[in-house]
Order: structure tokens, then C-alpha cells, then sequence
């Protein structure tokens, strides 16, 4: 059985949905993020750059226990251990990880900062709100016209490239984006959404969102100078 660190963010939910997906078993161990448990010494020995979520699966290649950070790291491991969601032909590979880049190297960390300004930030700064919201559009209007060719991102089969996206598209309108503006990317989102397995992904510790405003501790935790003490 995998044990998985998570919390239940969009990368938390990238793993939730592909182990649903994959029907591996699995065990789920809260990371609290607003609570400071990305810093525990157990924690970075998995995880060294404190991020969740992580993975230990004690049957990793050659029976051997492997542990794995990053999330993008983490589906392409899944979907090669089961053979799932991740094309042989190298053609069809190589288009699909492409995809899967673009959402680690653009939609996640822009969406993210959109996000991150424009509803955490304590004080509204325009350049930033402006810029990331800007980027944001545009990063959308980027898979409106790949979804606009086919039915996912890779091509018309369903992959690690569209479960990593999904997530991070829940929170389009904190990101400043409405959905009827990019009717390639609603209908994918849709249809998506309606899978069971992403249904099951999303309920993994959902209890345990928060709710309301952020908590100065939390807010320090996440965002504030904990996070950059030596470690």
C-alpha cells in the first residue's frame, strides 16, 4: 500500500484523482500546511523542499521502497507502474509529458500566484494583481485552442496531463477567469469533473479545508518567514 502525504490542494489533488484512477491502494497522511506539518523533520526526509504531496511506496522498481516529491514526478512514476494514463509510443509520450511540463512549469505556478494575490495577499498590489491576472487569461486562452483540436490536452485520450490541469482550473473564478469565456476548456472541465474517480479524488480530506478567512498562524505558515528558516 502507498502511503501518500497530502493536504488538499490542487497538487494534493493531482495524486488523489490518479490513485482513484489507477484503483492502487492507498493510505492518506495529513500534511497541514497551515499548521506548519510541511516542516517536520520526518516530513523533509521525504519531501526535502517541503512541499506536499509525497508518496512512500514500499514496492517501488525491483521490489525496493521508493519515495518521490513533486507531483509531476509523481504521476509519471503511477502511471508507468500501472501502465495507465501515460502512452508507450514514444510520439504520443512525448506529447503527453509536454503537456504535463506545461502545467508544472505555467499553469501551476501562475494560477497559483493569481490566486495568491489576488485573495492572500494582505495588502492588493495592481502590478501584481494586474500581471497575474493577465497571465492567467492568457494561460487559459492557451488550452482553450489545444482543447479546440481535441478532446484532452495530449490528444483524445484521457491522461496524467489532464489531471494534473484539472485541479488547478476548480479555482478559475479567485483567478480572475470565467469559464463561459473559454467554452473549449468549460466543456473539457465538465466532463472531467463528472469522472468517478476525480469525484472520489476531490472528497480525499476534504473535511479538512479550510474554511473562512486564513488564520494569522496559517498565513505565517504558508506565506510568512517560517518558510524560509535553513532547514
Amino acid at each position: 500500500m502507498i502511503d501518500l502525504y497530502t493536504w488538499p490542494t490542487p497538487n494534493g489533488h493531482k495524486i488523489h484523482i490518479m490513485l482513484e484512477e489507477t484503483g492502487l491502494a492507498y493510505k492518506v497522511i495529513p500534511v497541514d500546511i497551515g499548521a506548519g506539518d510541511q516542516f517536520d523533520p520526518e516530513f523533509l526526509k521525504i519531501s526535502p523542499n517541503n512541499k506536499m504531496p509525497a508518496i512512500v511506496d514500499p514496492e517501488g522498481p525491483g521490489g525496493k521502497p521508493i519515495s518521490l516529491f513533486e507531483s509531476g514526478a509523481i504521476l509519471i512514476y503511477l502511471a508507468d507502474k500501472t501502465g495507465q494514463f501515460l502512452p508507450t509510443d514514444p510520439h504520443e509520450r512525448y506529447t503527453t509529458l509536454q503537456w504535463l511540463m506545461f502545467q508544472m512549469g505555467g499553469i501551476g505556478p501562475m494560477l497559483g500566484q493569481a490566486h495568491h494575490f489576488r485573495i492572500y495577499a494582505p495588502e492588493k498590489l495592481d502590478y501584481a494583481y494586474d500581471r497575474y491576472t493577465n497571465e492567467a487569461k492568457r494561460l487559459y486562452g492557451v488550452l482553450d485552442r489545444r482543447l479546440g483540436e481535441s478532446a484532452y490536452l495530449a490528444s483524445d485520450y484521457y491522461s496524467i496531463a489532464d489531471i494534473a490541469t484539472f485541479p488547478w482550473l476548480r479555482s478559475h473564478e479567485n483567478q480572475g477567469v470565467d469559464l463561459n469565456d473559454f467554452p473549449n476548456v468549460k466543456q473539457w472541465f465538465e466532463a472531467i469533473a463528472a469522472r468517478p474517480a476525480v469525484e472520489r479524488g476531490l472528497e480525499v480530506l476534504a473535511d479538512r479545508r479550510r474554511k473562512g478567512p486564513i488564520t494569522d498562524e496559517a498565513r505565517e505558515m504558508m506565506f510568512g518567514s517560517t518558510q524560509y528558516q535553513r532547514r
